[in-house]
């Protein structure tokens, strides 16, 4: 009995000492890394009275305008040089591209904070950061005010989608392995195409999940295309040097180049009211956990 309590006793001790020095690092994290957001942005966006301005990156096209708008939302790390440089890639197809910083200043490459600054992102802010940030980008010049789409990658696939439900004028939605919303009563408040790109080896988001949001989005009436890519982890469309070099991060980017000029070219719907309960739905900690295991397991994830 002696044995087990002391055992007990070193275990309860070890499990506080990750617990407290977890906690540390990422306090460390923010404190020795807060200029990190200036590296990777170039405006920064008006927003709601009161609140400070929303920093982004902007990448434009060089054919003349008006161009469609897309919104590019960053992973669970925050907005980093993996998100430019794809915004740059995808800028050069004739899009004016908007990253914002929806973690207000915090970036990082260490996961305890990457899990930290998700868990902390409350989904009504970043909505309403993302309506300032919509705002501003119709507003620019050579922009087309009337074609715009949101895409995301992790996170910010699920935020895209999220985003979505929220403001239903989205002309189309590109969900790069994000926790999907299955549920059709929500989904429904989607007016414009919805396109879903998944890992079949991703833990994080069972091949179940995806085809449920699959019929969830069947069931809404909400026009889809849902690809499973066979064998891929979480998060393999790494960046922009690896859409270049080939393969299937190349197919599913250009998977996603031929939806974007397709919703573009497509005529709208009329436009409904959005969701704000399904918009408004936080990141749960235990899909967190499994992302984190995934990152871990795939040390390809760690570079963006």
């Amino acid at each position: 009995m002696r044995l087990l309590r002391v055992i007990a006793t070193w275990t309860v001790g070890a499990v506080v000492g990750i617990v407290v020095v977890l906690t540390a690092s990422v306090g460390i994290d923010y404190a020795v890394g807060t200029k990190r957001i200036l590296d990777v942005t170039n405006v920064e966006v008006p927003a709601s009275a009161g609140t400070p301005a929303v920093r982004a990156y902007v990448a434009k096209p060089t054919q003349p305008g008006p161009r469609p708008i897309v919104i590019m939302i960053h992973e669970f790390y925050g907005l980093n040089a993996s998100i430019t440089g794809k915004a740059d890639l995808l800028a050069r197809q004739g899009y004016v591209v908007v990253a914002p910083d929806t973690f207000r200043g915090s970036t990082t490459s260490w996961i305890p904070r990457a899990i930290y600054q998700t868990l902390t992102a409350r989904p009504e802010v970043v909505n309403a950061d993302l309506d300032a940030v919509v705002a501003w980008a119709k507003a620019q010049p050579g922009a087309d005010p009337s074609r715009v789409a949101v895409m995301g990658f992790c996170y910010g696939g699920r935020t895209s989608l999220l985003y979505t439900l929220h403001d239903p004028s989205i002309a189309a939605t590109v969900v790069f392995y994000g926790n999907p919303e299955t549920d059709p009563q929500k989904l429904k408040a989607i007016k414009g195409p919805v396109l879903g790109i998944f890992g079949g080896a991703d833990s994080s988001i069972p091949v179940a999940q995806v085809d449920a949001f699959r019929k969830g989005l069947e069931t809404a009436g909400v026009r889809n295309r849902v690809t499973v890519y066979d064998g891929q982890p979480h998060a393999f469309v790494v960046d922009a040097a690896g859409i270049k070099a080939g393969g299937v991060q190349e197919q599913a980017w250009n998977d996603m180049l031929g939806f974007l000029k397709d919703s573009f070219e497509a005529p709208r719907a009329g436009i409904e009211a959005g969701n704000p309960e399904a918009a408004s739905v936080p990141t749960s900690f235990t899909y967190l956990m499994a992302l984190a295991l995934e990152h871990v397991r795939d040390h390809r994830t760690h570079l963006h």
